[in-house]
């Protein structure tokens, strides 16, 4: 049994999330190999060779795997598939648009947002706004699974893979990089920040979102939102938290004037300790929150922005 990993990269860097999808390969078990498609990828095949647990790095650099277009990954996948019995990758932005692709081409179905592995067929999956987990066992030859990171934690690095050049180069008519507009930051990522500090509706309006960031810089914490808030025009859709938006599970949640929807929750209740500030003590954020503070935010952030 042998397991395909695609590799995750942006910026010549190599994504914290590959090393979570390993973990969850080493669940399953068997060969695991670790599959970094792009352009100039010298760098990140490097990166990937010390992951711990992996058997080695295939490696396809050419022009055409440039962007991590979904079309002609989706055909490299398809063409390297026939090797493994299983090809994974995070349930991310390029994960969730690549493996449904190839799941296709393969004429099988996809396992989305795996958070747990019973058996080498056999896995755990959220359903319902994360209501309820199923259990679902897939019977097709080829299991192609996107893997919610924040579900498993992310392997060592200490290996020495060897790497091995694929050559398969394949056509792409369909689609055209056109241009990308990307936000810029100095604060982390957020959907790997150790602290994750968001705003909902109650925070009236964008310029309020301020009263976040000066707390966010004492805590090296990266912004979110929840839908409501990005809904309403307050800030841009890139920072929204919940099941339509980024996955985050990091050490500390701060819920600032966020109500608590079923699809927020679904996005952050795996954080290890959830913080909530609301003046409304019957909103459901309450009900995940290991602490909570019953005040208006106005005047709560301020003070805690002094106190730290």
């Amino acid at each position: 049994m042998s397991i395909l990993v695609l590799a995750e990269h942006h910026d010549g860097q190599l994504s914290p999330a590959t090393a979570h999808v390993v973990a969850a390969a080493q669940q399953i078990g068997g060969d695991i190999d670790v599959l970094v498609a792009g352009e100039n990828v010298a760098a990140v095949a490097e990166a990937a060779t010390k992951l711990d647990g992996i058997t080695r790095v295939r490696v396809a650099d050419n022009a055409v795997y440039a962007h991590q277009l979904a079309e002609p990954l989706g055909a490299l996948l398809a063409a390297l598939a026939d090797d493994y019995s299983h090809v994974l990758a995070p349930a991310s932005t390029t994960g969730k648009n690549v493996l449904p692709r190839l799941a296709a081409l393969k004429g099988v179905s996809q396992l989305s947002d795996v958070i747990g592995v019973e058996s080498v067929d056999t896995f755990r999956r959220p359903i319902y706004a994360g209501n309820a987990i199923a259990t679902v066992q897939s019977a097709d030859p080829l299991k192609v699974i996107t893997v919610r990171t924040s579900a498993f934690e992310a392997v060592a690095e200490g290996n020495s893979a060897p790497i091995e050049a694929v050559d398969t180069v394949v056509d792409n008519a369909l689609s055209a990089f056109v241009g990308e507009e990307l936000a810029q930051s100095e604060r982390p990522e957020l959907g790997a920040a150790r602290v994750v500090i968001s705003g909902g509706r109650g925070m009236g309006s964008g310029e309020n979102f301020q009263l976040l960031e000066g707390i966010a810089d004492k805590l090296g914490a990266a912004i979110g939102a929840s839908r409501a808030a990005v809904d309403a025009g307050f800030v841009p859709n890139d920072m929204q938290v919940g099941q339509t938006g980024k996955i985050v599970a990091p050490e500390l949640y701060i819920a600032v004037g966020i109500s608590g929807a079923i699809q927020h929750l679904a996005g952050m209740k795996d954080s290890k300790v959830i913080v909530a500030i609301n003046k409304d003590e019957e909103a459901p954020i309450f009900q995940v929150a290991d602490y909570g503070l019953v005040a208006d935010l106005f005047e709560a952030l301020p003070e805690l922005e002094q106190k730290l």
